[in-house]
């Protein structure tokens, strides 16, 4: 049976023990993390609130969870520390283990080298 948006909606918390709305249906006032983030906020250790449910065929929905914009608080600010950690971690993630190059673009987890460390024969054959 194919999911409804009626099947998502749950405003008092019955069904799935917190209110619960249909995918771009929540009321004003709440917003999932990546909106907060948007705005500038944060979660700031409250509580998840309510839900949004959006239904796909043949699987469990997809859930986002809501928190309160009027309880969120302020992203912290960057520091020159939280930076420049950001940076040489930025640089570990690009610099190849093999050739100690620096690839120009994130090493793929799934490799763990760079391309040409990866697939040396197709680079000799392109040259």
């Amino acid at each position: 049976m194919r999911p409804r948006l009626a099947d998502c909606f749950d405003p008092t918390g019955k069904r799935f023990g917190i209110p619960t709305y249909p995918w771009h249906l929540a009321p004003d006032g709440y917003a999932t993390r990546r909106q907060l983030r948007a705005l500038g906020l944060r979660p700031g250790g409250q509580e998840v609130v309510a839900q949004i449910l959006r239904p796909r065929r043949g699987r469990e929905p997809l859930a986002g969870y809501l928190y309160r914009t009027d309880l969120a608080v302020p992203v912290r600010p960057m520091t020159a520390g939280r930076r420049a950690a950001l940076a040489k971690a930025n640089t570990a993630r690009r610099t190849c283990p093999n050739c100690r190059m620096d690839a120009g673009y994130c090493i793929p987890r799934s490799l763990g080298v760079c391309i040409p460390c990866a697939y040396p024969d197709d680079q000799q054959r392109a040259a």
